[in-house]
């Protein structure tokens, strides 16, 4: 009997351990797959990621060609359309051109202008911050090659009373 007991309290113990273990488990990342996920330059990105981005820890998803920080903090999807020329703001951080769409404030898409596949990184910018994002992501998006730079009106038309 003595056994038996000894035997019922280690199972217990056994098991309220692995509960607490799988309760510390962050869940899934529920994500899309990009049209273009499949395209090898997108799974060449993706095995670089990063562990940390902006101080946030990567999350597994659900979807082939992405990538998630935090909770919902930064979320990655590789193989979108790339865009072609806007009016968004652009700026280049590290040596990596990036397009900032604000219009979902605060919720902002930043794109690395004219890479192929395209790729696109959302970012809460009420739990981090873009500019730490992107630079942390700057080496992974090097991978995909670069066909096209942002330039600016004074870059392409001779703009009066602009600095050259």
């Amino acid at each position: 009997m003595k056994f038996r007991a000894l035997k019922i309290v280690a199972l217990s113990a056994a098991l309220a351990s692995t509960a607490t273990l799988l309760s510390a488990c962050a869940p899934i990342v529920p994500m899309d797959a990009a049209e273009d996920a499949n395209n090898p330059a997108c799974a060449n990105v993706i095995v670089r990621l990063p562990d940390i981005v902006a101080g946030e820890e990567r999350r597994y998803t659900n979807a082939q060609a992405t990538g998630a920080w935090g909770d919902g903090a930064v979320q990655l999807v590789c193989g979108v359309e790339p865009s072609g020329p806007t009016t968004d703001t652009c700026v280049n951080v590290n040596g990596v051109d990036w397009v900032i769409d604000d219009s979902a404030a605060p919720i902002y898409r930043f794109e690395p202008y004219g890479r192929t596949p395209g790729l696109a990184v959302f970012v809460d910018s009420e739990q981090v911050s873009g500019t730490e994002t992107t630079v942390d992501l700057n080496a992974v998006v090097q991978q995909l090659p670069q066909e096209r730079e942002c330039t600016t009106l004074s870059d392409t038309f001779d703009v009066p009373g602009a600095k050259q």
